[in-house]
């Protein structure tokens, strides 16, 4: 098990101070070391803000790049790893964000296009369907969408990006990654019943160590502790895959019959874990994310549809999915349509970070050259 991030959430304002962002990087250099200290590896620290839209809304679009860039600058120069301007709602906020993505490199963002209180936001889909295209186009292979999501009834300060973004008095929250475990518990399992049992006998002891750590260091340092997003987030290792792992139990390849019921098992043992929880702390399943999952997408084991059912269970929704480059707007809106009504009809935060890549076709492979990805085939968008 690894700590993906350690993400503190924080209200910025206009004009940015440096002040403050040497602050947070002085925590989060605290907070790496603490949890070092007790053997367990950090990966990225990361600041999250509130809507960049409430304290950027009356500038000039040239103002609010150059703010995020300075922003971007600070937090290189202060060792955090990655920024979020936090989600947004109004259209005329979401036309700026291709160019604010195209302009920087660590800095991430989203759309909110629903909710349970509003329902879908159709406008909202539609303008977010417009910037995946945008950014696929205006940056390098399409690779600033890994950058940005439209996301549905997401609470705030989820410790995962894209989909991160702050609200109210300051605090800090944990990702992890740990489908290593997921692998070795469901390997040691002879049965669906064994394998929920040792995959809360496994994960719950390293949880109740994090959680333990985040509580003391958020009262030492005064910050509060949000909590701990149980979702194991995967691995590009062969061996890590969640793909690989579900396998072990035996029933058949990842996305046949069997799927959605393990993917329920460890959506449950997840929420039982007795530790302060925070953000989807369900199963994540990031196809270009996994090197499992990857090689399924690639043959046509799974789609779409079957992650989409799967996030019925469990899940965040549709994440790091490829694309063909000439996608429409149209077919990248009813994605986005689906996954906000999902997420309002089950109450729960669904996200879609959507990559169409530009110059590549169904059945050409992905070429991210990038250490955060795996390659694999793209597939058509079934109609």
């Amino acid at each position: 098990m690894k700590i993906r991030t350690i993400t503190y959430g924080t209200n910025l304002e206009y004009p940015l101070r440096a002040s403050k962002i040497r602050k947070i990087g002085r925590f989060l250099e605290k907070a790496r070391a603490v949890f070092e200290e007790a053997d367990i590896s950090v990966q990225t620290v990361r600041l999250s803000s509130q809507p960049w839209s409430s304290y950027l809304a009356s500038k000039k679009l040239s103002a609010k790049i150059n703010y995020v860039k300075d922003l971007e600058k600070l937090c290189k120069e202060n060792q955090i790893d990655f920024a979020s301007i936090g989600t947004v709602q109004d259209p005329f906020h979401i036309r700026a964000i291709p160019e604010i993505l195209s302009a920087t490199s660590i800095v991430s963002g989203s759309v909110t296009i629903g909710n349970p209180k509003n329902g879908i936001d159709f406008l909202a889909c539609q303008k977010t369907a417009k910037s995946i295209l945008e950014i696929s186009r205006c940056t390098k292979r399409g690779f600033g969408n890994f950058r940005f999501a439209g996301i549905a009834s997401c609470p705030s300060d989820i410790p995962f990006f894209p989909a991160s973004y702050h609200e109210g008095k300051t605090c800090f929250s944990i990702g992890v990654e740990c489908s290593d475990l997921v692998a070795g518990a469901f390997c040691r399992a002879r049965s669906l019943a064994k394998a929920e049992y040792y995959l809360k006998l496994v994960l719950e002891k390293r949880f109740r160590k994090i959680d333990r750590l985040a509580q003391n260091l958020g009262k030492r340092e005064r910050v509060s502790f949000k909590g701990v997003d149980l979702s194991p987030a995967p691995s590009l290792v062969k061996d890590e895959s969640l793909a690989y792992a579900f396998e072990k139990l035996k029933l058949g390849k990842f996305g046949g019959p069997g799927t959605l019921a393990i993917s329920a098992i460890l959506t449950r043992a997840l929420k039982s874990m007795d530790v302060k929880k925070c953000g989807y702390s369900g199963l994540m399943l990031p196809v270009l994310e996994d090197y499992g999952l990857a090689r399924r997408w690639s043959r046509g084991t799974i789609d779409i549809g079957i992650i989409l059912a799967c996030s019925s269970v469990c899940g965040t929704g549709l994440d790091c999915i490829p694309l063909p480059g000439n996608i429409s707007t149209k077919e990248l809106y009813a994605i986005l349509l689906d996954v906000a009504a999902l997420s309002i009809q089950l109450n729960k935060p669904l996200s879609a970070r959507l990559f169409p890549v530009p110059g590549k076709k169904a059945g050409d492979m992905t070429d991210f050259k990038s250490h955060y990805l795996v390659d694999c085939r793209i597939t058509s968008v079934k109609q």
